[in-house]
């Protein structure tokens, strides 16, 4: 009998304890699925945004086969500006890893970060390149890792040239247009010299304003920036020439946070706003397909006859 209560006891005590746990793990989903609305009731003073990957405009729910597929601007965007209408957000943290992207999704981050009311600080952890740097001048400080990947300060226009295969192929090029310049760059004709002088004139442009806001963003001077002629430089050689402010970990990130904001600092990560149901089903669907990520890749191109990025 004695055996047996003790039994039952071990068996309370186990069945108490994953009971906990499982409590404690569900507050967590919960206020991660919901960006911290409900579940977790820890508080905090300062929030983290991340962007991750290609930064493209937000085309609507991804599909559960196009893998990661970057981040989408419109949805970061929507998160500082949550952060900057929360009370409890004294400070924001812009986490970096992108490789760069569109041109205007980049700058609607960098506004909205800069817009936001408190001290901002962008950390590069691998990669912070082109709009990610773009991103990262709207801030007050960068810090980056002595090995990170930081720069990149160009623009690149890229058209495909079918010309020589429409030729093997036998197809030719017909187009009505009004407007000397409306079908410049398109691709199943040889590009004609005013219509390259008249793309490279767009980049240029686009150039001059990264230049632009670079130097503004992060006091430099224009001529400084332009040295660096759209090299990528680890992060202890950016730190040398000024691209970055300082290096260290992301403990020493929450270390100037709280010199920042004279306070311990308790981040919270602030999230795209998607509904409980849609989060849960795109996990579902991404579980169910990642056995098939490893065989095959599906991969989308949009926008017209020139692609202008950051990257």
């Amino acid at each position: 009998m004695e055996s047996d209560a003790r039994s039952d006891g071990r068996t309370l005590l186990a069945a108490a304890a994953v009971g906990a746990t499982a409590t404690v793990a569900g507050r967590r989903i919960v206020a991660r699925l919901t960006r911290g609305r409900f579940g977790d009731a820890e508080e905090y003073n300062a929030a983290k945004v991340t962007v991750s990957g290609p930064i493209r405009r937000d085309t609507g729910r991804p599909s559960p086969l196009s893998g990661p597929g970057g981040t989408t601007a419109d949805d970061v965007v929507e998160q500082i500006e949550a952060a900057d209408e929360d009370e409890d957000a004294e400070a924001l943290v812009v986490e970096l890893n992108t490789p760069g992207g569109e041109v205007l999704p980049s700058d609607d981050i960098r506004r909205a970060a800069a817009d936001f009311d408190g001290p901002t600080v962008a950390y590069a952890t691998d990669t912070c390149a082109s709009g990610g740097y773009w991103i990262a001048s709207g801030c007050d400080e960068l810090w980056a890792r002595d090995a990170s990947l930081v720069g990149s300060i160009g623009v690149v226009g890229s058209r495909p040239n079918a010309a020589g295969l429409a030729d093997k192929l036998g197809i030719s090029y017909e187009q009505f247009t009004a407007g000397e310049f409306k079908d410049a760059g398109v691709p199943l004709r040889e590009i004609e010299e005013d219509e390259r002088e008249y793309l490279q004139g767009i980049i240029d442009g686009y150039y001059d304003q990264f230049v632009e806001t670079v130097s503004e963003g992060r006091d430099m001077d224009p001529e400084a920036v332009r040295e660096t002629e759209a090299r990528v430089y680890l992060g202890s050689d950016a730190a040398e020439i000024g691209l970055v402010d300082e290096l260290g970990t992301e403990d020493d990130v929450e270390d100037r946070l709280e010199e920042l904001i004279d306070a311990e600092p308790e981040v919270r990560e602030f999230t795209p706003d998607r509904g409980l149901a849609e989060r849960l089903g795109i996990g579902a669907e991404r579980v169910a397909f990642a056995a098939g990520s490893g065989v095959a890749s599906v991969f989308a191109s949009e926008g017209g006859d020139v692609d202008v990025e950051l990257r």
